[in-house]
């Protein structure tokens, strides 16, 4: 996810924060020190207040990294690889393969509500037990907020709907059912929309109720919405392109470029004179080594053109999206990861062979449309 940095490893998966969550953490302080504990637990001073909300705050913080946590060590138990866990305003995010059995889809989807109701009910308890046997109002209080926050987490992913982990509980459900791993996303996807629409509907009506909460909803309703479809797409996408491999949509053949060439050589030789808005490229040997996108050749200064080489400015091959001409279009999109740009480079025996843009992708959807559900 953009605008985030890597913080450390939790289970073994980096672990990585965006921006957004330290002013997650302080709205959620603000809120607990100015409003929560002067009513639960009153006449204590505005300092205990501030520390007291500043620990809840980061104590939640810590419940929604369990939550995620929760997902990695069920995907890694059932031999899902894990790419990183990454938290930010509106929760957290867990990228991974997909799993490739219902009860893995299962086991995962429900690992992190699970993980959250415990807590919430482990600190629920605890809130209430300490302030019968000690009577200390703030630290009791504290404690319960947490418990309640993450119940209401707990439920709140429970929600039949994609992207949320009860739509994926019930994708995974509708999956074991049918047989039909496509369909069971397309309906979880549908469901998705639905909740998102009646979630910004709800949210509206609130803020013109005066509830400022209200606009937390819309924003939550509108990122389910639009993930939702997008993931339903995709559900429509993998149906269409099914039985497809990589030789049938690569194209060929392909414009490359020397990776020891300086920028300005690279530009005049291999970059100039098609409008092919990246460039694969070769080193020595003729092995692909990654991809250079014209738009980073034009933004490099002129006065360093001479002294840069392309390697420097292009997407290692460590980042690119690598398949075999016989592998499955469809099950490589499900590896297409974030900074590949959309690409598949097509490699056979360590020779680049072909490459497949999303102009490819988006022909054989055209012509899948033109010719029927049931053509090939």
């Amino acid at each position: 996810m953009k605008g985030s940095l890597r913080v450390g490893r939790v289970f073994g998966v980096p672990l990585r924060m965006h921006w957004s969550v330290p002013l997650l953490a302080v709205l959620f302080a603000y809120g607990l020190g100015r409003q929560t504990l002067p009513a639960w637990a009153p006449g204590q001073p505005d300092a205990v207040y501030t520390v007291a909300s500043a620990v809840g705050a980061l104590l939640l913080m810590g419940s929604v990294l369990l939550h995620e946590a929760a997902h990695a060590a069920a995907a890694r138990w059932k031999r899902i690889s894990v790419d990183d866990v990454t938290l930010w305003a509106l929760g957290g995010v867990t990228r991974m393969d997909s799993p490739t059995t219902a009860v893995a889809a299962f086991v995962v989807a429900v690992s992190g509500p699970l993980a959250s109701l415990v807590v919430g009910g482990a600190a629920l308890g605890a809130g209430i037990g300490l302030h019968g046997l000690t009577g200390w109002p703030v630290p009791a209080a504290v404690l319960v907020w947490l418990g309640w926050m993450n119940l209401l987490l707990g439920v709140f992913n429970l929600l039949p709907a994609a992207p949320l982990d009860g739509g994926r509980v019930v994708q995974a459900a509708l999956w074991w059912r049918t047989g039909d791993r496509d369909r069971a996303e397309r309906a979880a996807g549908r469901s998705g929309q639905v909740m998102g629409v009646l979630l910004m509907v709800l949210g509206w009506v609130s803020v013109l109720r005066g509830m400022t909460g209200g606009l937390w909803l819309l924003v939550i309703g509108l990122f389910i919405t639009v993930v939702a479809g997008a993931e339903r797409q995709r559900a429509v996408l993998r149906t269409a392109l099914r039985a497809v491999r990589m030789a049938d949509a690569m194209s060929t053949p392909v414009v490359t470029g020397a990776d020891w060439l300086t920028v300005r050589a690279f530009i005049d030789e291999a970059a100039a004179g098609h409008g092919h808005s990246a460039v694969p490229l070769v080193d020595f040997e003729g092995r692909p080594s990654g991809v250079v996108e014209t738009a980073r050749l034009a933004a490099v200064p002129e006065a360093r053109r001479d002294e840069l080489r392309v390697r420097d400015v292009a997407t290692p091959l460590s980042r690119c999206a690598l398949a075999a001409p016989d592998d499955l279009l469809s099950e490589s999109l499900d590896k297409l990861r974030p900074g590949a740009g959309g690409r598949f480079l097509v490699v056979d025996e360590g020779r680049l062979v072909g490459i497949v843009t999303a102009k490819d992708i988006a022909r054989l959807m055209r012509r899948h449309t033109l010719r029927g559900p049931g053509s090939r």
